[in-house]
């Protein structure tokens, strides 16, 4: 059974930051790129960063480049998002992603296996 469990999301002020974690299980961690989407309230989901197999390509919207970045341990089978800079605009739900090996897109439905997602709420 495949979960992916999000952890170190919270209540930050402006000009914070935050790291995301995502604890990957019964899946072979290696066989996926991985992302986060955030669910804001009102707005579609959106990926706000992806990451190869191998960790070697990464992938930002424009909204969040140069302020996030996405790392991967494979030998913990461990997802990271850390968040510099926050704004209330980042605020919302963040879910962990996964997406087959087989598979190549950008799109929210291109991603298999989803968390429950970690709450994040920057005040201003």
């Amino acid at each position: 059974q495949v979960q992916l469990v999000e952890s170190g999301g919270g209540l930050v002020q402006t000009g914070d930051s935050l790291r995301l974690s995502c604890a990957a299980s019964g899946v072979t961690f290696s066989d996926y790129a991985m992302g986060w989407i955030r669910q804001v309230p009102g707005q579609e989901r959106e990926l706000v960063a992806r990451i190869s197999l191998g960790g070697g390509r990464e992938y930002y919207a424009d909204s969040v480049k140069g302020r996030f970045s996405i790392s991967r341990d494979s030998a913990a089978s461990t997802l990271y998002l850390q968040m510099n800079n926050l704004t209330p605009e980042d605020t919302g739900v963040y879910y962990c992603v996964a997406q087959s090996r087989y598979k190549l897109g950008y799109a929210v439905r291109d991603f298999d296996y989803w968390g429950q997602g970690t709450q994040v709420t920057v005040s201003s």
